[in-house]
């Protein structure tokens, strides 16, 4: 499945030919579904991308390396603490429960997604006392229920029960990436460093757990000036120490006017926008891609949803464990491994791939800006990416995966906001260069919203 993954990675990146990646080593997270492969494809397709625009400079072709057991160990945690410990990632009332007629996944780790399903179930602290109540409902029933509340859930359903679903035959009909022209700039030769290809970039993050925080993290490894925007009182927890690697983060709250004058500020310096919000979110703050275009009309706009960008279910809100119930992964895990709950899929695959396709999409377009001065949006969705995922459905648990050791691990210390840590080492190579990140992970809002000079 590697290399059908890559063709069609290939194809939506409008690639003349799929690169030539090299992928060393042969284990795979046990999956039913071709999980390690998936990692290999995307985070592989995005070196080819910064590979492709450093040879802007050089033209050089870069020998592009994957090793796969560390392609896989990326697509879940990858910090490791040093004589200090990550709190939970998940809400204590998160996870899937049974209802009356099947099995629903409340998602809660935010704050008002907690409320609003709370606000439908009544308050309660923990699971146990939880179970009994959903227990009472049908679970598309309550789904409705708590997404009406603007909360998070979503039932089990079936591969074919969502391949015959309107949002799920929705998807299926979306491109794997969905660009749109904006006009066109006149052509520059960009100044690359060879040795930081993406030195110069200027990255405007706004996006949240997790598949965006991979893209930018990712782009910072080579030298993007990755800049995370968050609003006041937001916090992701276990995640932070994950996502932060490389970037500076500042906090705006766009609903106050000098802040508003600041966010415009960087708007109108940024290379590349990278979002995740609903929709109509940006817009209802007066932020459509009109808004956007008067500010800087050049803007890299590279921006995903939950469950796609057409069909009744293009605003809800979702994330990877949501999709996974949704669109039948979960059900078939259970199905094949006769268990009696919902299986995921061993990582949050939909959320990394995703992330590293924003990626590659992300450099394929200023590589277009440059070559042919097009200016372009990129869109994505983790339930397109669950419908390539789908295509290597197997009734067999396949692979096998070998036990973290200390060898996995980078050897150096990294320093972080909470203590030292030291982190799986990167699983991609591109010859003649090495990554590093800037700026070590920290906590939100420590640092000023500006851009840094060149």
């Amino acid at each position: 499945m590697l290399n059908n993954f890559a063709r069609q990675i290939a194809n939506a990146l409008d690639l003349p030919a799929v690169p030539s990646i090299d992928v060393l080593g042969s284990e795979s997270l046990p999956s039913y579904f071709a999980v390690s492969d998936l990692a290999c494809a995307s985070i592989g397709m995005a070196t080819a991308m910064v590979a492709d625009w450093r040879a802007l400079k050089t033209a050089t072709a870069e020998t592009i390396t994957i090793d796969r057991r560390l392609a896989s160990k990326w697509f879940d945690m990858t910090i490791r603490p040093q004589g200090w410990v990550l709190p939970n990632i998940w809400d204590p009332l998160a996870g899937d429960y049974e209802t009356r007629d099947g099995w629903i996944r409340l998602h809660t780790n935010a704050t008002h997604h907690r409320k609003a399903a709370l606000a439908v179930l009544g308050k309660h602290e923990t699971r146990e006392d939880l179970r009994p109540v959903v227990q009472a409902w049908n679970a598309l029933e309550l789904e409705e229920a708590i997404v009406s509340a603007n909360g998070c859930a979503a039932t089990m359903r079936s591969r074919s029960a969502w391949q015959s679903h309107a949002q799920g035959k929705a998807v299926a009909r979306e491109p794997i990436i969905d660009w749109k022209l904006h006009g066109t700039t006149t052509l520059k030769t960009p100044a690359i460093n060879p040795a930081r290809p993406l030195s110069g970039v200027r990255v405007l993050d706004l996006t949240r757990v997790l598949a965006g925080p991979v893209a930018g993290r990712f782009l910072a490894a080579y030298g993007a000036d990755v800049l995370r925007i968050d609003p006041p009182g937001w916090d992701e927890g276990a995640v932070i120490p994950e996502v932060t690697l490389g970037k500076r983060c500042a906090g705006l709250d766009l609903r106050n006017t000098e802040d508003r004058k600041i966010f415009e500020d960087l708007i109108a310096g940024a290379d590349i926008l990278l979002h995740g919000y609903r929709p109509d979110a940006l817009p209802d703050l007066g932020y459509d891609s009109k808004a956007l275009r008067a500010i800087n009309p050049t803007l890299i706009d590279v921006t995903l949803s939950a469950y796609g960008w057409t069909g009744p279910w293009a605003k809800r809100r979702g994330f990877d464990s949501l999709v996974q119930m949704s669109c039948g992964i979960a059900a078939w895990g259970q199905q094949h491994a006769n268990a009696i709950k919902p299986v995921a899929l061993p990582v949050q695959a939909l959320d990394h791939a995703t992330g590293y396709l924003m990626a590659a999409s992300a450099v394929r377009a200023m590589i277009l800006r440059t070559q042919t001065g097009k200016i372009t949006t990129a869109r994505h969705s983790l339930a397109r990416t669950a419908h390539i995922l789908d295509q290597s459905a197997s009734p067999k648990l396949q692979g096998r995966f070998a036990a973290e050791t200390p060898a996995d691990s980078d050897p150096t210390y990294e320093s972080t906001s909470w203590g030292p840590a030291r982190r799986i080492r990167f699983p991609a190579t591109i010859s003649g260069i090495s990554h590093a990140w800037h700026h070590r992970a920290g906590a939100l809002r420590r640092d000023d919203a500006i851009w840094t000079k060149d």
